[in-house]
C-alpha cells in the first residue's frame, strides 16, 4: 500500500474528530476516505468496476448506518433541510442546483473525448526476465532453474497430479476473477484492465514461454515489470505476497496441464 495516502487519509479523520463535527461530515469523510484507499491507496492499481461495485457496498452500509435510529436521521437530515429551506442558502443552494448536472455532463464529456494515442514508447508483451530473483527469502535462478515439481510428471505421475490439483486450487481461488474459467483472459474483471489478462489458451502464449518466466511474472506481479513492460503496466498483483512457492509452482503446473500445451525447454549454449 501507499504509506502516505493512507496517513493523509488518516489525519483527515482524525482532524474532524477533534472538531467534532456533526454525522453528515462524518458520512461524507469515510465515503471519500474509502474512495481514496481504494483509488490510490494501492501500488498494484484496482479495476474501476472493482471500485465501483466496492463503493456500492460502502454506500449502502454508510446508508444503513446513517439511517439505523431516530436520532442519527434526524442528525443527518437537519442540515440538509436547514440548506435547502433557510434563505440564507439561496445562492449556495442555486449554485449546486446547477454544479451537480454540469459536472456529470463534463464528466461524461471528457469520458467520450479521450484522444486515442500511442504509447509513449514501445511495449515488449513478454519483456526480457532477470537472471534470478527472490521470493520469500530464496534465490530462484530463472536462467538455469526448472519447476521442481515437472520431473514427477513421468517419474511419479499419481504424486504430479496432486500438484496439478493443487494448482487447481489456487488458480480458482486467486486468478480466475481475471484470467477466466476457461484461462482464456475473460474473467469478471477484464472489462476493467487494461491491458487485458493473458490468454492461455492461445498457443502463442505460455508455449513460448520457460516456466521460471511465469514464476517471476506470478511473483512479482505488475510491480515487478522492467521498463519496456510499460507503460501500460499490467494489474496483476505480486503474488509472492500472498501465495506460497509451491503454490505458485504448482498453479504453472495446472495452467500447461488444462490447456494442453507444454513449457518451452530450457536452451543449452554449446560451443563449437
Amino acid at each position: 500500500m501507499k504509506i502516505l495516502v493512507v496517513l493523509a487519509v488518516f489525519a483527515v479523520f482524525a482532524v474532524l474528530r477533534f472538531l467534532r463535527v456533526n454525522l453528515l461530515i462524518w458520512a461524507a469523510a469515510w465515503w471519500i476516505g474509502i474512495y481514496v484507499m481504494l483509488r490510490f491507496g494501492f501500488t498494484a492499481p484496482i479495476p474501476s468496476s472493482v471500485i465501483m461495485i466496492y463503493m456500492g457496498i460502502v454506500s449502502l452500509a454508510i446508508l444503513a448506518y446513517v439511517s439505523s435510529s431516530q436520532q442519527r436521521r434526524e442528525e443527518v437530515s437537519g442540515p440538509l433541510v436547514r440548506f435547502m429551506t433557510e434563505q440564507r442558502y439561496t445562492p449556495l443552494l442555486a449554485l449546486t442546483v446547477v454544479a451537480i448536472p454540469a459536472l456529470a455532463a463534463a464528466n461524461v464529456y471528457v469520458r467520450m473525448n479521450v484522444p486515442v494515442e500511442p504509447p509513449l514508447f514501445s511495449r515488449t508483451v513478454h519483456p526480457a526476465s532477470p537472471a534470478d530473483i527472490t521470493v520469500h527469502d530464496k534465490r530462484i535462478d530463472l536462467d538455469a532453474g526448472e519447476n521442481p515439481f515437472r520431473h514427477l510428471e513421468t517419474s511419479d505421475p499419481q504424486e504430479f497430479r496432486k500438484h496439478v490439483e493443487n494448482g487447481r486450487r489456487v488458480y480458482y481461488q486467486n486468478c480466475v476473477f481475471c484470467h477466466g474459467d476457461s484461462l482464456s483472459g475473460n474473467g469478471m474483471f477484464v472489462h476493467g484492465l487494461d491491458p487485458l489478462p493473458t490468454n492461455f489458451s492461445d498457443k502463442g502464449t505460455i508455449a513460448m514461454l520457460r516456466e521460471t518466466f511465469l514464476f517471476w511474472r506470478i511473483s512479482k506481479g505488475g510491480p515487478g515489470l522492467p521498463d519496456e513492460g510499460g507503460p501500460w503496466d499490467t494489474a496483476m498483483p505480486a503474488w509472492e505476497k500472498f501465495l506460497k512457492e509451491d503454490e505458485i509452482w504448482d498453479a504453472i503446473l495446472f495452467v500447461y496441464d488444462f490447456t494442453g500445451q507444454r513449457p518451452r525447454g530450457r536452451e543449452e549454449v554449446g560451443t563449437k
